[in-house]
C-alpha cells in the first residue's frame, strides 16, 4: 500500500500523508502506476457527469480541467519537452540531449500542448454525448499501463527518472495489469487497442528519439490516452 501512496504522490496532486521513501521504494511505485489511472479516471468521469447536467460542453471542459489539474500537467510537461527534442531529432544526440534538458518552451511544445488539450476536449464531449462514462474512467487507468511496458521494452535515453524504473518492473507486474486491460476490455471494448497505442509509441519513440526517459513515459501517456478516447468514440458510433 505504501508503494500506491507514493505513486499517487508523484502522479497527482491529491492529498495523501508525508511518508519518506527510499529510492528503490520510489523506483517501485511504478507498479501502482495503473491503480492511479483508475483514481484519475473516476474523478475525471465524475466532473464529467456533474458538468453534463449543465450540457455536453461544459461536462468536457470540466472533466479536461479536472484531468489536468488532478496531474499538474504533469505528462504535458513531458509531452511539450517530446514535442521540442523532435525538432531537433535530425542533429547529433548531443543537441538532442541537450534540448531535452532546456527547461525553456519551444514553439513545438506549446503547439503539442495546445493541440492535446483541444484534442481531449472534443473527443470527451463527443463520449459524453454518446453517454459513454465508463471509457473515460478506464483510460487513464490503460495508459498508465504504459511506462511498465516502455521500461522493460526501450533502452535508457540517459541516466534519469525514466532509467530508475526499469529494474523495478517485474514480467509479474507486466501480466497482473495486462489481465486487468483484458478485463476491463469487456467492459470497456476500445481498450483493446492498447497494445497498439503502446507500441505504437514505444516505435515511434525508439526510432526518432531513440530511447526512453521520464518525459518518454509522460508523453506516451497522453499520447496514448487521446488515441483511446478517438477509438472509445469510434467504438460507441459503430457498434
Amino acid at each position: 500500500m505504501k508503494g500506491l501512496i507514493v505513486a499517487i504522490q508523484f502522479l497527482t496532486r491529491l492529498p495523501t500523508p508525508h511518508i519518506a521513501v527510499r529510492g528503490e521504494e520510489f523506483a517501485a511505485s511504478i507498479r501502482w502506476f495503473p491503480a492511479v489511472g483508475l483514481i484519475v479516471g473516476t474523478c475525471i468521469a465524475a466532473g464529467a457527469a456533474a458538468g453534463a447536467q449543465i450540457d455536453n460542453w461544459t461536462g468536457a471542459l470540466t472533466a479536461l480541467l479536472i484531468w489536468v489539474g488532478i496531474t499538474g500537467a504533469l505528462h504535458l510537461d513531458g509531452l511539450g519537452d517530446i514535442a521540442d527534442t523532435s525538432g531537433a531529432a535530425h542533429k547529433d544526440r548531443a543537441r538532442l540531449l541537450d534540448v531535452l534538458a532546456d527547461p525553456h518552451v519551444g514553439s513545438f511544445a506549446v503547439v503539442a500542448i495546445a493541440m492535446q488539450l483541444l484534442a481531449k476536449l472534443i473527443l470527451l464531449h463527443g463520449l459524453i454525448d454518446a453517454g459513454a462514462i465508463l471509457p473515460i474512467v478506464m483510460i487513464p487507468f490503460a495508459a498508465r499501463t504504459g511506462p511498465l511496458v516502455w521500461s522493460r521494452w526501450l533502452p535508457d535515453l540517459h541516466t534519469g527518472l525514466g532509467s530508475r524504473f526499469r529494474g523495478a518492473v517485474r514480467s509479474g507486474d507486466i501480466v497482473l495489469w495486462s489481465l486487468a486491460l483484458a478485463l476491463g476490455g469487456f467492459l470497456s471494448p476500445s481498450l483493446f487497442c492498447v497494445p497498439v497505442a503502446l507500441f505504437l509509441w514505444g516505435w515511434w519513440l525508439n526510432r526518432t528519439i531513440g530511447g526512453i526517459s521520464g518525459d518518454g513515459h509522460g508523453a506516451g501517456i497522453e499520447i496514448t490516452e487521446s488515441m483511446l478516447l478517438f477509438a472509445a468514440l469510434i467504438w460507441e458510433h459503430i457498434r
